[in-house]
């Protein structure tokens, strides 16, 4: 009976969130409260009036003293109710890519998921963020530069960037200088990818009408890039239409998808091949579209890290930009709906706010470490 009495004050100790490190102690102080009410109204109850008060006034003293206690078990007491959480400040030095940062509410970050966030392009607050953010383009252009002296003890800076290595450049001099990395590289301490699979709800949308075999986006067209060489290996033996600037063929930002989803193939290639790097020409201008990514990037291992290994063709799979040719062309209609059996499950969710990715900050902050120092930026992201 006693063991079971003191398995059912243990329980009693769980409900209340008040463990104390004497086990039960604080049901026994809880008990001697209680009887000491009952002691004090008893030993009173046969005297005078005025004793009677005195006895009511000791009563409601004990009554406070018992509130309180139970107050100081919820909120202070180990495993109680956490307190408040505060809001991180984060400073971005220089938005990406413009001079004109957009509004930043401070219920900026609440839209995405994460409470507690304040994002600022206030320079003033340099002395109190939380963290700093510097994106790399601009430090690399020189229209930003980073405030050393004024630097706070302690204060975590942030080097962001989505572009990769081969058109990053002088980072041989910020060696020392930052904590944390946010970038598409899976390693990174803020991972931000271009996109991802998440689940679907509801049935799949139907696929896109098909009138075209092949599609190619493209601006940046130089010879020595490998999908250069690798389409004009491809062109002679499979029908791609090419848009885009360095075709004098642009597509307006609303127009380029409806154009890619009426083809079967789109050429999601990378304009150069990097760790991790898979950009929006998989995520949106593929998959989002409805079209079937041929993929020139990372290693397929890479590519099935993101999606499911039957949702692309990789172009390392293959001996020739001919054989590549042959394989597609002769791909009937239940092969090729094969390649998008992830939509029965899946759907695409697309990565490309700014104000986003800087609000994932916050969700990393309590994980990540306080101590460290990327002392060689250079040769960590060049790895």
């Amino acid at each position: 009976m006693k063991d079971s009495l003191r398995g059912g004050r243990a329980q009693h100790c769980r409900d209340f969130r008040a463990p104390l490190p004497g086990g039960c102690c604080d049901l026994r102080a809880s008990n001697f409260l209680v009887d000491g009410f009952q002691e004090l109204y008893m030993n009173n109850s046969g005297r005078g009036s005025s004793q009677k008060l005195r006895a009511m006034g000791g009563l409601a003293g004990v009554a406070l003293l018992t509130v309180l206690w139970l107050l100081w078990l919820l909120w202070w007491a180990p495993g109680g109710v956490p307190a408040p959480q505060p809001t991180l400040t984060i400073l971005i030095w220089h938005w990406p890519f413009t001079n004109r940062a957009p509004e930043l509410p401070s219920n900026t970050c609440t839209r995405y998921g994460m409470a507690h966030c304040h994002l600022s392009t206030d320079r003033g607050l340099l002395a109190s963020a939380d963290a700093v953010v510097f994106h790399h383009r601009e430090l690399q252009t020189r229209q930003a530069r980073l405030p050393l002296a004024e630097r706070p003890d302690g204060q975590p800076w942030v080097w962001a960037s989505l572009e990769s290595p081969s058109h990053t450049h002088g980072l041989g001099h910020l060696g020392g200088v930052f904590n944390w990395v946010l970038s598409y590289r899976r390693d990174s301490d803020i991972f931000v990818p271009y996109g991802h699979l998440e689940p679907g709800e509801g049935p799949a949308p139907p696929l896109p009408a098909k009138n075209g075999v092949a599609a190619w986006v493209v601006s940046n067209f130089r010879a020595q890039q490998r999908r250069v060489q690798l389409y004009r290996q491809l062109a002679p033996h499979l029908q791609v239409d090419v848009f885009g600037r360095a075709n004098r063929r642009p597509l307006c930002a609303d127009c380029l998808l409806p154009t890619v989803a009426r083809y079967l193939f789109y050429l999601a290639f990378e304009n150069s091949q990097h760790r991790d790097y898979i950009t929006e020409k998989f995520w949106r201008n593929a998959l989002a579209a409805g079209a079937v990514p041929v993929v020139l990037g990372p290693p397929r291992a890479t590519y099935e890290a993101f999606a499911p290994p039957d949702a692309f063709v990789h172009v390392d799979d293959f001996g020739s930009a001919r054989e590549l040719a042959a394989f597609l062309a002769s791909m009937n209609e239940s092969q090729y709906r094969r390649y998008f059996a992830w939509r029965d499950r899946l759907r695409v969710r697309l990565v490309g706010d700014w104000r986003e990715r800087f609000c994932a900050i916050c969700a990393r902050y309590p994980h990540l470490p306080r101590n460290q120092v990327y002392e060689d930026l250079q040769g960590w992201f060049q790895a």
